[in-house]
């Protein structure tokens, strides 16, 4: 499979107030990256506070860019959190909006530098962090950005694929896309243990969180038969349980939180499929906190 053929596909990320402030490699740049003056707002409910955690974790960032995590269901009428209230505030003029999450802030302005999950995730691979790992590896980046694209059509199949109104002919070429992408990453991950390089990178991250959705979430709209095949991809969800076993992955998992945004946000039907769980997300994470005892 060759994944940097693939076309660009269109975001399909949430439609909100977008800060999308850069932080530089250096003072001329208005926000570089030093320790102890950025901190990440997020749910790990939410996708994007997931990848987030997860990449955080894997860049061994908790004492240098602290991490506040918000409830999984938003707590202010008409969403958002009351908790990000100021720094939407202080970062937008007469700012009446909802204060979404995740948020990369400023502690030293008390503003928003970030709300763009990908360019933070970006951005904090530039701090000086543990093991000297990156998730972004010179060289690799037009792959990774194939695979996000890869993922946002996941992302966007599934969605239609399972929401109520969809045409049967509709439906029909939504399963086929879907089962199209998770084919070629089913092929990939046959024959390699990761996506890019060889090597844990923020395509994994990117990949497993969508695994995670598809199970989770949009599992609960699809009819049995398409919950199959798409469990048939052996692979991929081997893959997916082997990184759930891994503590920066497993003990962000909040199952229950991702249930409660769920049907708080939902206005789909459930579907034959949602008795199908393809993965045991709760007995991996088990593992993993037993594995982190030892």
């Amino acid at each position: 499979m060759s994944i940097t053929s693939l076309a660009a596909v269109p975001s399909v990320h949430r439609a909100c107030p977008v800060f999308r402030g850069r932080i530089g490699q250096d003072a001329r740049s208005g926000h570089y990256a030093v320790p102890h003056r950025y901190r990440l707002h997020l749910s790990t409910a939410c996708p994007d506070g997931l990848r987030l955690a997860v990449g955080h974790s894997l860049l061994g960032l908790d004492a240098g860019c602290p991490v506040t995590v918000l409830p999984a269901v938003p707590d202010c009428p008409g969403g958002g959190h009351a908790a990000l209230r100021p720094l939407y505030e202080a970062s937008a003029h007469h700012y009446t909006g909802p204060a979404l999450a995740p948020v990369l802030s400023d502690d030293w302005s008390g503003r928003i530098v970030s709300t763009e999950a990908r360019d933070i995730l970006r951005d904090l691979d530039r701090f000086p962090h543990e093991g000297g790992a990156a998730l972004y590896p010179s060289g690799q980046e037009s792959v990774i950005e194939a695979v996000e694209a890869m993922c946002d059509a996941i992302e966007e199949a599934a969605q239609c694929a399972g929401r109520a109104g969809t045409g049967p002919v509709e439906r029909a070429a939504a399963l086929d896309a879907l089962f199209d992408t998770l084919g070629r990453l089913e092929s990939r991950l046959t024959e390699e243990e990761y996506l890019v390089d060889d090597r844990l990178t923020a395509a994994d991250v990117e990949l497993w969180v969508t695994l995670v959705q598809l199970d989770m979430v949009h599992r609960c709209h699809l009819d049995a038969s398409a919950v199959h095949r798409i469990a048939a991809h052996r692979a991929l969800w081997v893959y997916a349980g082997r990184l759930a076993a891994r503590p920066a992955f497993g003990r962000h998992l909040d199952l229950e939180g991702i249930s409660r945004r769920h049907h708080g946000r939902c206005q789909g039907l459930e579907a034959a499929g949602a008795a199908v769980q393809i993965l045991d997300w709760a007995g991996r994470a088990a593992d993993t906190e037993d594995a982190s005892r030892r």
